[in-house]
């Protein structure tokens, strides 16, 4: 008499067969999928979000300062007004009274633009992953500064592109490195796809791209024949007031320029756009429609609406001060409380400063006993595809109040400072492994 497996048998044979793995279907999976990493900042949510931890990590925006009763209002309107196209289907390019907004809110950065040059899309993210769909095929290079976006890093290597960094200072990009990477990438046969850059108010790094190396990065992509994509979502909260002139001001041909709602509105709405040469635009309308056929109208309508019926550019105003206000209490406490060998960046606008640890601290290894003492940022090496940035890290100050942050820089100095000690005492070794503190991992809870 034969005798039937069972459906356990079965689970058991198919685990024996794969070993200890935890995933089963490990080796179904594209190889563009081997790319795809959590980042260093979800990681940290679980044990940031604490009440008694102050978040100098995540760079969350501060709606605290939006006039909630106006958006609610305007919601209702909208729901009850125009209900039946805000809640229905929408275009793939995105509502076209939008784009022509879209074009004014990039009027101050100099960009004169049509809308028909403009693609709505799910978050400035969208438009990133859009954008790399198009262009990168396995192995391609792009161009990033170092150190970069880690959501932007991510999604590159997801598209299994070979990131290549260029180096930085206190004024953003260094052209002549630029050049130099450049000419290294090509001398290896590689292709190179595009210069990722965020050139006002970097994330992570808080600084901004003088106009003159603008000009300079422009010409030597012009020369080289390298395509642009300027990412600019902090353009308009300059704490001077003025808005950067846009690389893409100078030229609509070299130049893919991204932007969002989510730091001038309120991320919730994930609205985005890319202003990009027509036959780039094509595409990315393609793309877009195979990935989520329209972006939501209903999101879209809704910051249409803000747009319209308020004085938007008095709110930008308004968010500007609460962000210098914070700003100034986050310099101010790092000059009072920073130990010696210590330095940092000094924003003239945005979110974040980049905080260089003194030789021999290591960021990532000394994040858990930062958060045993209540306080969390951000490694400096989610920002580099290539390890670097172990001694720095980025700093956010866009969320907490002024007293929150002083106090977060409070307990980071502390911790610094044990550090330092504890490598004066035992050597780079006791830094590492201190003894009795390995506190959980930062994505415990």
């Amino acid at each position: 008499m034969s005798q039937q497996s069972s459906p356990h048998r079965k689970t058991t044979d198919a685990a024996a067969a794969t070993g200890s793995r935890l995933d089963s279907y490990v080796d179904r999976y594209a190889t563009r999928t081997h790319g795809m990493t959590a980042s260093e900042t979800r990681s940290l949510f679980a044990v940031a979000s604490r009440p008694e931890v102050v978040s100098l990590a995540g760079g969350m925006p501060n709606i605290s300062g939006l006039p909630l009763d106006v958006v609610g209002s305007m919601m209702n309107d909208l729901v009850t007004k125009r209900g039946m196209t805000a809640l229905q289907y929408g275009s793939g390019q995105g509502d076209p009274t939008l784009r022509e907004q879209i074009c004014d809110v990039m009027r101050p950065a100099g960009i004169n633009a049509h809308p028909d040059d403009v693609t709505v899309t799910v978050g400035s993210q969208q438009a990133l992953d859009l954008l790399t769909r198009i262009f990168i095929d396995p192995g391609d290079v792009i161009l990033a500064e170092a150190p970069s976006y880690v959501v932007a890093l991510g999604t590159f290597r997801s598209y299994q592109a070979d990131i290549v960094h260029v180096e930085m200072d206190d004024h953003g990009l260094v052209p002549e490195r630029l050049r130099e990477a450049i000419a290294a990438v090509r001398a290896a046969g590689k292709t190179i796809k595009f210069l990722y850059t965020i050139p006002s108010y970097h994330n992570p790094a808080g600084v901004t791209l003088p106009q003159q190396r603008r000009a300079e990065v422009l010409e030597i992509c012009r020369q080289a024949d390298v395509l642009i994509v300027e990412d600019d979502p902090y353009g308009l909260l300059g704490f001077d007031g003025e808005v950067p002139r846009a690389i893409r001001a100078d030229d609509a041909e070299q130049v893919v320029y991204v932007g969002s709602f989510s730091k001038t509105f309120a991320p919730g709405f994930r609205v985005g756009w890319a202003l990009a040469p027509h036959a780039v635009r094509e595409k990315l309308v393609l793309a877009s429609e195979n990935s989520v056929l329209c972006p939501p109208a209903f999101s879209q309508l809704a910051v249409s609406e803000y747009l319209s019926g308020h004085d938007w550019m008095a709110q930008v105003k308004d968010f500007r001060e609460m962000y210098r206000e914070r700003r100034d209490a986050m310099l101010e406490a790092l000059d009072d409380l920073m130990p010696a060998g210590a330095h940092w960046t000094r924003p003239t606008g945005g979110f974040y400063v980049w905080l260089t640890l003194p030789e021999g601290i290591d960021a990532k290894a000394m994040l858990p006993r930062a958060v045993t003492n209540r306080v969390a940022y951000v490694p400096g090496t989610a920002f580099f595809a290539d390890g670097f940035g172990a001694r720095s890290m980025r700093l956010s100050y866009c969320y907490p109040t002024p007293e929150r942050i002083r106090e977060g820089v409070r307990r980071l100095a502390q911790v610094i400072e044990q550090e330092m000690e504890l490598r004066a005492t035992f050597g780079a070794w006791g830094s590492a492994q201190r003894p009795g503190l390995d506190a959980p991992a930062p994505d415990q809870s």
